[in-house]
C-alpha cells in the first residue's frame, strides 16, 4: 500500500496527545487520506489474540456503541480482538486507526492487506512509527504506547493474566486515560486479566446497556438464588440456558458485588 510520512505531526493539536509519552515517536508514517479530525475523539479497543466466542460477541456490542457516539476506534491490527474491532467498526459505518507493530512498508498477508484496504477506503488510517522495521518482541509494546496515547479511553476485551493488552492498560493508567475492562466468565483464562483489572479497581467495569437488565430484582438468576444456593450447572438446568451464558452473567454479578461464591455455590451477597 502507498504510504507517506506525517511531517511535523507535533504541530497538530489532535496529535499532541502523543507528547504525553515519555518517549514519543520520532516519526509517523501512514497509509490513507489524512484528516486530522480522525484523531479528535478516539477510543482504543484491545484484547486477546485468542478471541473466544464470548469475545466476539463483546466486540460486536462494544464497537458499534463507540461508533454511535462518534468515536474513532483505535487498535493494534493483530489477529483476534484487534482486527475484529477494526472490521466491526467498518461494518458499523465508523472510522478506525490501525497502529502497526512493524514498519509501514512491510508486505502484508493477503487477508491483512484486504482489511488494511478496507480501513483506508472507509476513511481510516494505518499508522506506524517505523518505515522499515521487522516485528519483534519489543515492537508490540512500543506500538501499545501509541494506541494508549491516542485514545481518551481504553477498553480491554479478553486478556489472559500475562496478555500484552495489560501493557496497554498499564500505559493507559500512567497516561491518565479512562480505563475500562469487560468482565468475562471466571472459568475463562482469556478473562483473567480483565477480571483482575476490575477486581483490583484499576479499571471500571464495562457493561454497556446490561446493568439495568442484569441487576434488577426480577433477574431470573437473582430470583432462583433467593431460596437456595446453587452451582452454575444447576442454574443452567433450572433456567434452560447454556452454562457459558450463565457463567458470563455470574461473573458480572460477582464483580459487581451482588453475589458471592463459596465451594462452587452462589449466594446473594446479603445472605447470611
Amino acid at each position: 500500500m502507498d504510504y507517506q510520512e506525517l511531517k511535523n505531526w507535533q504541530q497538530h493539536a489532535r496529535l499532541k496527545a502523543l507528547l504525553d509519552l515519555s518517549t514519543p515517536p520520532k516519526h509517523l508514517y501512514c497509509s490513507g487520506k489524512i484528516d486530522f479530525n480522525i484523531f479528535e475523539n478516539c477510543a482504543a479497543v484491545v484484547g486477546s489474540r485468542k478471541m473466544t466466542d464470548y469475545g466476539t460477541r463483546v466486540v460486536e456490542k462494544v464497537v458499534p456503541d463507540l461508533v454511535s457516539k462518534g468515536k474513532t476506534v483505535v487498535s493494534g491490527f493483530m489477529y483476534g480482538v484487534d482486527q475484529y474491532a477494526h472490521q466491526v467498526c467498518i461494518e458499523a459505518g465508523g472510522k478506525t486507526i490501525a497502529v502497526l507493530g512493524w514498519g509501514i512498508d512491510t508486505k502484508l498477508t493477503p487477508e491483512d492487506l484486504k482489511l488494511a484496504q478496507k480501513i483506508v477506503s472507509t476513511g481510516g488510517l494505518i499508522i506506524s512509527e517505523w518505515e522499515s522495521q521487522k516485528a519483534s518482541h519489543w515492537t508490540f509494546p512500543a506500538r501499545n504506547r501509541i494506541v494508549a496515547a491516542l485514545a481518551s479511553e481504553v477498553i480491554v476485551i479478553e486478556a489472559a493474566a500475562s496478555s500484552g493488552s495489560l501493557i496497554t492498560a498499564r500505559l493507559a493508567l500512567k497516561l491518565k486515560r479512562e480505563l475500562w475492562a469487560v468482565p468475562g466468565p471466571i472459568t475463562s483464562r482469556t478473562s483473567r486479566g480483565t477480571n483482575n483489572l476490575i477486581a483490583s479497581s484499576q479499571a471500571k467495569m464495562w457493561l454497556g446497556g446490561t446493568p439495568e437488565n442484569l441487576l434488577q430484582s426480577d433477574n431470573p438468576l437473582l430470583q432462583i438464588l433467593d431460596n437456595e444456593a446453587l452451582s452454575a450447572d444447576e442454574m443452567a438446568r433450572k433456567l434452560n440456558k447454556p452454562v457459558s451464558v450463565i457463567g458470563s452473567e455470574l461473573s458480572l454479578l460477582l464483580l459487581s458485588g451482588h453475589l458471592i461464591e463459596k465451594g462452587g455455590k452462589y449466594y446473594p451477597s446479603d445472605a447470611s
